[in-house]
């Protein structure tokens, strides 16, 4: 069973597929900005746009969403952390990193999303840089585990598909 890209440790089916295939709505903030992290990896660019707030979504620019999801190569999403968001609120945020590959370089997208739902359903409104206290850097040893939130060590993953 494919397990979820999203990096939930849930098989694809269970986990975000539901969401992207239109069979339920994403009950919390993380939950959408999970499934929106699994849509850029599969390349669902419709659900990407959708899924942003309706009065954001005319600045959406699917050609510029569908360049970057298909010529990154995802490596893995870790979620930094959450404020509200849960079934009961109608706005949370998210601060997370996207790991991708673009052009042979590793790469890094933080960010500190806004969620609001409206109706019962959760939107993306925005994404800023988040504050410095949520990145830190540090070199990577190789014996130690991949940023990328695989579960492998660096030498074993990243490192060896072209690494840092």
């Amino acid at each position: 069973m494919e397990k979820c890209p999203c990096g939930s440790q849930q098989t694809y089916s269970n986990c975000c597929a539901p969401f992207l295939e239109g069979r339920q709505n994403a009950p919390t903030a993380e939950a959408l900005m999970r499934s929106r992290y699994t849509a850029h990896v599969k390349g669902e660019i419709d659900y990407i746009i959708h899924t942003v707030h309706p009065d954001r979504r005319a600045d959406s620019d699917r050609k510029t969403i569908e360049s970057w999801a298909k010529e990154a190569d995802w490596k893995g999403l870790e979620i930094l952390q959450r404020t509200q968001g849960s079934e009961k609120d109608d706005v949370g945020r998210v601060v997370f990193k996207a790991h991708y590959k673009y052009q042979n370089l590793l790469k890094v997208h933080t960010e500190d999303s806004l969620f609001k739902r409206v109706e019962g359903k959760w939107y993306f409104v925005e994404g800023v840089e988040p504050k410095r206290i949520y990145t830190k850097t540090s070199k990577i040893g190789r014996n130690d585990p991949c940023s990328c939130g695989s579960g492998k060590k660096f030498k074993k993953c990243c490192a060896k598909k072209g690494g840092f």
